[in-house]
């Protein structure tokens, strides 16, 4: 009777806690619908919403389908390119109920994968704009402010920004400051920067150019997962396969658009062969992750029919992957990357090669290699890890 009334308790006790997290998740989704109408509306830039300065707000709202025990916000934010010229980026943040620390929480950062370059594309206008954010409940439960970045040319107006590592960067900085702006976000100048694949690109360029470009705010670490860090090695490992395609249909559009108009051959019929560049915009038009199936049916034809040349021996596409590849210069606060052993597009091979050159910078560097993670689990597998090095910053 004894061992029959435990069962019956813990039995009770499971189902309680499995029904109140689905009633949380329920509250979540209904609030993740209610946002649905007029979304459009929130990006659309008011006139001259350009002006002002990196890191102020454009305008935010309140988000109603938040994870648990948190508040949130859309934002529209002011940046600059990699020109210097201004722009105007959207995303969200959000941050833990409760008290904050007294100097204010620390700010993570998100620098999220690629999902494509289209405006439809950006993350903080799907319908749960927070289930991208690999580690989000983690960093939560640490007392952060997570602030996540589209990227420049997604979720409203700008230039594309596909890889083009200055533009990102300053995305993701000026994020940070926009989150600042908002008072319930307790946010400090205290920045923790977190990507994966396209979002380790920019994480780690944002950490080169914080000194520079945000001297304000201290960046305590930055953590990548397989990031797109070394392009020249990224490209050169793909240019007979589907993934060089995809991406590149995504990456040279963006390129020949933010440097053709300045730089003699980068334009896009000098680097891709006609049918390449007449796939081009339909392929732009797509988001990785809903039209993967499309996006392969319109590449596979092109495989080996892509490059006109090899871009990283043709000129000035070398010299453009190597100008927008991370390590340019030494990283001043510690470097945690991960990687799969198992991922068949940022190779194993090419982030460790990338590890050994940016510690003979100075880069104070923890690198793991996580057994039979891939591409598009190392985020998550490397969670329990993340954790611990993130223990030793604080």
């Amino acid at each position: 009777m004894r061992a029959r009334r435990v069962v019956a308790v813990v039995a009770a006790s499971v189902i309680a806690v499995v029904g109140a997290l689905v009633a949380v998740e329920l509250i979540r989704v209904a609030g993740d619908a209610a946002e649905q109408p007029g979304l459009a509306d929130f990006y659309e830039q008011p006139d001259g919403a350009a002006d002002g300065e990196p890191g102020t707000l454009v305008r935010s709202e309140p988000l109603e389908g938040v994870p648990a025990a948190s508040e949130a916000w859309r934002i529209m934010y002011r940046s600059t390119d990699l020109n210097v010229d201004p722009i105007v980026v959207t995303g969200i943040v959000v941050t833990p109920l409760g008290p904050a620390p007294e100097n204010g929480r620390t700010v993570l950062a998100w620098g999220h994968p690629t999902t494509g370059t289209d405006a439809s594309c950006a993350p903080s206008r799907g319908f749960d704009p927070f289930i991208g954010i690999e580690g989000l409940r983690l960093m939560l439960d640490r007392g952060y402010t997570v602030v996540a970045t589209d990227y420049a040319g997604m979720g409203t107006e700008g230039p594309d920004s596909y890889l083009v590592a200055q533009t990102a960067a300053r995305s993701v900085l000026d994020a940070v400051r926009a989150a600042q702006h908002l008072e319930a976000a307790e946010a400090s100048d205290r920045v923790v920067l977190w990507g994966h694949s396209q979002g380790g690109q920019a994480v780690l360029f944002a950490a080169e150019q914080a000194p520079d470009y945000a001297p304000e705010l201290t960046v305590a670490g930055v953590a990548a997962a397989a990031p797109a860090a070394d392009l020249t090695a990224l490209m050169g490992s793909h240019l007979d396969d589907i993934s060089g395609v995809t991406i590149g249909s995504y990456a040279f559009p963006a390129f020949a658009s933010v440097y053709g108009p300045s730089t003699p051959g980068a334009e896009l019929d000098e680097i891709l062969t006609p049918a390449a560049v007449a796939a081009s915009p339909e392929m732009n038009e797509l988001c990785l992750l809903t039209n993967l199936d499309r996006l392969h049916e319109i590449g596979q034809p092109l495989i080996g029919d892509f490059f006109a040349h090899d871009p990283t021996k043709t000129e000035p596409w070398a010299t453009l992957l190597a100008d927008n590849s991370a390590g340019q210069r030494a990283v001043e606060a510690p470097v945690y990357i991960a990687q799969g052993a198992d991922d068949a597009l940022v190779l194993p091979a090419d982030t460790a090669e990338f590890v050994e050159h940016v510690r003979a910078l100075g880069d104070d560097v923890t690198y793991e290699v996580v057994p039979l993670a891939t591409h598009s689990t190392i985020a998550y597998l490397a969670l329990p890890t993340l954790e611990g090095w993130l223990d030793s910053l604080d």
